[in-house]
């Protein structure tokens, strides 16, 4: 029995998991088993310092900036699925009319607001859009605006009775559930906590704003997590270390290269000077020695003089900075050359890996978190609205919801070889020519109208180019042929021939 004992303990020591030990190598590891909502404590200061890195260090204002413009670009527009081409213009017209005024601030258009909305997100991890009901008499082509407002606008919130809360309901982190777990509303501040920080949060000082009043943009890491963390929050204390690494290296230098010549004296002061016979008087605020260009200074007996060698910045600096910043940009998911610009010894191939993989994430956020989060809803939003307003019928506002969401298309890194890619793609059955046209951005069917436009203009005017030349035939092949093409004209001749003298005989 002993023996049993002894084998099954020794089995279930080697079917254990290294990382699940408790010995002198992780005992220092603190790993406290916190939910998905606790683990997030602080959320507040996390953001303030992020913000801090976005406002100061470069590599945190690049990290931002490319993953602005890579998200969202010129904008992700909606092409309408109906088939009907005149109510397809009709929609179209109406929502970009409406695009120009869609900021509740008067800022931005609705497209300058994703990116906005993206900033926010990359910078605080969630970010918040609220609908805002405007009166027929304002004068808007819908009555409708939406507006962003910072994560620091809901506040970090916990209470199970609140003054204005349904009985039942409950409060965290400043979004309000019902009974079964549903987000009924938002908890938000009538201004920017910022501006003036209160003592206690009362009341008064906030906003009930129901849960289909608002878009919340944020991607949760974890089952159950309600609220958004920054996407830098991995890589902001390495950020900071690095910053301040640079910043203390600079300053070095700066102050090592104050300090040009030193002249050495080994005559005390009081001491008669050989050259006059008398004692040197000489005092802290007599200069040295001016030192111009071409100048040829004469020293005294017993002077010499020593120039500063400081410090450089040492022949790993380079490598090292490097190394801090490839592991920022693979905590954030941004390319290295993308975030620094150094496309030093980057092969053409080796760029094109990292570019691809980069675009897959971003459509990943484009398509499973901003088109799903903000794009849509704020749609589905304008269609009940023009519904509201009268121009458009109940039938028209639901078509009107069924879009096809088109990002900008990616920059080509090959053109030659890219759209030939693409042109064999669509010859071969692999996919379709709309398909292609869609991946650019652009919207099909209004590409085929230009080109047929264009097609007329240009005949009109007598602008259509000639056929093109047939190609250069493989000079012993045209021998040949040629030479056949002999041989059949002979034997057709010799038919004929025959021909004619068998009519002769038989008349």
């Amino acid at each position: 029995m002993a023996k049993k004992r002894r084998n099954a303990s020794l089995q279930a020591a080697k079917a254990r998991y290294d990382a699940a030990g408790t010995g002198r190598r992780m005992a220092g590891w603190n790993t406290p088993s916190s939910g998905p909502n606790t683990a997030i404590t602080g959320l507040q200061k996390i953001r303030d310092r992020v913000r801090d890195v976005v406002r100061n260090e470069w590599s945190g204002a690049a990290n931002v900036r490319v993953w602005t413009t890579n998200i969202v670009g010129t904008g992700i527009i909606p092409r309408p699925r109906t088939q009907n081409s005149s109510f397809k213009g009709k929609l179209s017209k109406l929502w970009n009319r409406w695009v120009r005024v869609a900021d509740a601030d008067q800022v931005l258009d609705f497209y300058g607001l994703q990116a906005l909305v993206v900033r926010s997100w990359f910078t605080s991890g969630e970010c918040f859009i609220r609908e805002r009901p405007r009166r027929m008499s304002d004068g808007l082509p819908v009555p409708f605006q939406i507006q962003v407002l910072e994560a620091d606008m809901v506040p970090l919130l916990d209470a199970d009775t609140y003054a204005g809360m349904p009985a039942g309901n409950y409060i965290r982190q400043g979004i309000e559930f019902d009974q079964i777990g549903r987000r009924v509303a938002y908890w938000m501040w009538k201004n920017h906590p910022g501006d003036k920080q209160p003592a206690n949060i009362l009341a008064n000082m906030l906003s009930r704003v129901p849960a289909s009043a608002v878009c919340h943009v944020f991607e949760p890491l974890r089952p159950g997590q309600i609220r958004g963390v920054s996407e830098m929050a991995a890589i902001i204390t390495k950020l900071k270390n690095v910053a301040d690494f640079d910043d203390a290296l600079l300053e070095r230098q700066r102050l090592a290269n104050l300090f040009t010549m030193f002249v050495t004296r080994a005559m005390p002061s009081g001491a008669n000077d050989p050259m006059t016979g008398m004692a040197y008087q000489g005092t802290a605020d007599e200069p040295i020695a001016a030192l111009e260009p071409g100048t040829s200074q004469e020293l005294l007996p017993g002077e010499d003089v020593k120039f500063s060698d400081p410090p450089d910045a040492g022949a790993s600096y380079a490598e090292f900075m490097r190394t801090q910043l490839l592991g920022v940009s693979a905590g954030s998911g941004t390319p290295y050359e993308l975030l620094s610009g150094d496309l030093k010894d980057v092969s053409d191939r080796t760029l094109r890996i990292a570019i691809n993989e980069f675009r897959r994430l971003c459509e990943q956020r484009q398509w499973l978190l901003f088109i799903p989060q903000m794009c849509q809803p704020v749609r589905d939003m304008w269609a009940n609205y023009a519904f509201i307003a009268g121009l458009l019928t109940l039938e028209e506002a639901e078509e009107a919801k069924d879009v096809r969401w088109s990002p900008q298309g990616w920059a080509y890194i090959h053109p030659v070889q890219d759209v030939q890619a693409r042109a064999l793609e669509v010859e071969n059955g692999f996919r379709s020519r709309d398909d292609v046209i869609s991946e650019r951005g652009e919207d099909p069917e209004t590409v085929d109208q230009e080109r047929a436009d264009a097609k007329k203009r240009e005949d009109k005017l007598g602008l259509t180019p000639p056929p093109p030349p047939a190609p250069n035939a493989d000079p012993a092949k045209q021998k040949q042929a040629d030479q056949q093409e002999k041989k059949e004209k002979a034997a057709n001749a010799l038919l004929e021939r025959t021909l004619a003298l068998l009519e002769e005989d038989n008349g």
